[in-house]
């Protein structure tokens, strides 16, 4: 059978997911790249796949899928995050289960009935094999769909491998999540920026006990090669239809608090996560109108209305996370609590707790706000270090 890059010519085809703004020099050995170490640990296993369209290996023309059935590994079943297999599904759109017509796998849906992986959905496979690109901040849904798989791992005697790649917001800043906010966006006790690869940060969430009940998930992780803590990452591909360019995937950590407020990200434009606006001319000078826009948000916020605020594409911004963004557009709209959050407890679960929006209305400065996170930073910064692989 032909299978040999036909997955991943399909995924292209119908996504664009290889953009130009991703294009990078100096390109570290994936974990997936490694196929013959890969190879090995599944040999005589029955293989289910945690991917979507970020799972591109070797001169990242070929998907894992592709690579995997043509060294003649068996594969049974893939398993999808949000934004699906294909990574063209909306910000929280419900993904149903399919069947890949390319291979005939099915690909069971992770962000649709349910979020973790049944005891049914599991039975007919040994080992989960995950290799999906993060972006190093709590709130991006692939990491909290991957402590679900190895909560299920562990809980039905499966095996869990994490084929590792880099953190492209390589920093660890910002609020930690308190008991209390968990949430699907917060499923972890650490500060907004991680600085952890998805490699480290499952070795974290199997050492400090953090799946249901305490249990341990068999855990492998298959390293990178040619990559360190501190090296600066430009993804291939985009890790979800929102987060188009680095800039963008630079911006994100900052700007997705916005989502918890009367303030659009560029949701349903072209260049969203790097414009800031809202539908009143005090918002600023700068002038966007979120569409219905295939591939990125069918059904923005603001839709078809012009919005006023600032254009961030041509921004300087070494990355990290900046609350000058919330803060500043706050003011704008006349420090006006109501008006401004007007989903509380969406930005509490993004922010980890109430504390930040509360030092917020209060007038607290950024740099006041930073210095409340530091001593949480310092422990986290300990704990951190046990879990380095780089």
């Amino acid at each position: 059978m032909k299978i040999k890059n036909s997955i991943t010519a399909y995924l292209i085809a119908l996504c664009g997911i290889l953009t130009p703004a991703f294009a990078q020099a100096a390109t570290p050995v994936m974990g997936a790249e490694r196929t013959q170490l890969l190879t090995s640990l599944v040999a005589d296993s029955r293989v289910g796949l945690l991917v979507n369209h970020t799972s591109i290996v070797g001169d990242r023309q070929t998907h894992l899928l592709d690579t995997l059935l043509a060294l003649g590994v068996n594969v049974v079943k893939i398993y999808a995050p949000e934004h699906g297999f294909r990574g063209n599904e909306d910000a929280g759109a419900t993904v149903n289960d399919e069947r890949d017509p390319r291979t005939g796998l099915p690909i069971v849906s992770l962000y649709g009935r349910n979020r973790k992986p049944t005891a049914a959905q599991l039975a007919d496979i040994d080992v989960i094999v995950f290799d999906i690109q993060d972006v190093g901040t709590r709130f991006f849904t692939y990491i909290s769909t991957m402590h679900y798989a190895m909560e299920a791992c562990a809980e039905t005697g499966k095996r869990f491998i994490v084929c590792d790649r880099p953190n492209p917001n390589d920093f660890v800043d910002g609020p930690m999540r308190r008991k209390g906010y968990e949430s699907f966006v917060g499923m972890h006790p650490i500060p907004v920026l991680h600085g952890l690869t998805v490699g480290e940060l499952a070795l974290m969430i199997n050492g400090e006990g953090w799946l249901s009940g305490g249990v341990k998930c068999d855990l492998t992780v298959v390293e990178m090669q040619g990559w360190r803590h501190g090296d600066e990452y430009r993804l291939p591909v985009k890790p979800s239809p929102n987060l188009p360019d680095y800039q963008s995937v630079r911006l994100y950590p900052s700007l997705c608090f916005f989502e918890g407020t009367a303030v659009s990200v560029g949701r349903g434009t072209p260049f969203p996560f790097t414009v800031i606006g809202y539908p009143d001319s005090k918002g600023g000078e700068f002038t966007f109108t979120p569409k219905s826009l295939l591939g990125f948000d069918t059904n923005p916020m603001y839709k078809d209305r012009v919005c006023y605020g600032d254009d961030l594409r041509a921004l300087p911004f070494e990355g990290g996370l900046s609350l000058s963004f919330v803060t500043d557009f706050y003011r704008r709209m006349g420090s006006d609590e109501k008006a401004f959050f007007t989903r509380p407890q969406t930005f509490d679960l993004l922010a980890g707790s109430d504390e930040l929006r509360q030092q917020i209305i209060a007038g607290m400065t950024d740099e006041a706000i930073r210095t409340t996170w530091q001593a949480d930073l310092d422990a986290y910064r300990a704990l951190r270090e046990k879990y380095l692989l780089y």
